[in-house]
């Protein structure tokens, strides 16, 4: 009898009964949430990835990367700073 009832307690107030429920199904809502917006990102460096591929690689992109990590400035060009 004191099996049966510790065993209905767990299944209602236990980490995966009835009152988890609720928590269960609000933490996997934000997880979704979390994993879509984690895709879009993975998705936007896919695809700079595959522009920066040494086979065939976006000049525009390669020029920009190379223009902004290594302050290289063509002498026709006029650099404006924006201060964050």
């Amino acid at each position: 009898m004191v099996a049966l009832l510790f065993m209905t307690g767990l299944a209602i107030a236990g980490p995966s009964g009835l009152f988890a429920w609720s928590e269960n199904l609000r933490l996997r809502e934000v997880r979704q949430e979390r994993l879509a917006r984690l895709e879009v990102e993975r998705d936007h460096l896919r695809n700079r990835v595959d522009l920066l591929d040494p086979r065939h690689a976006d000049p525009d992109l390669a020029g920009e990367l190379v223009r902004s990590q290594m302050g290289v400035v063509h002498p026709d060009e006029v650099v404006v700073r924006i201060e964050d």
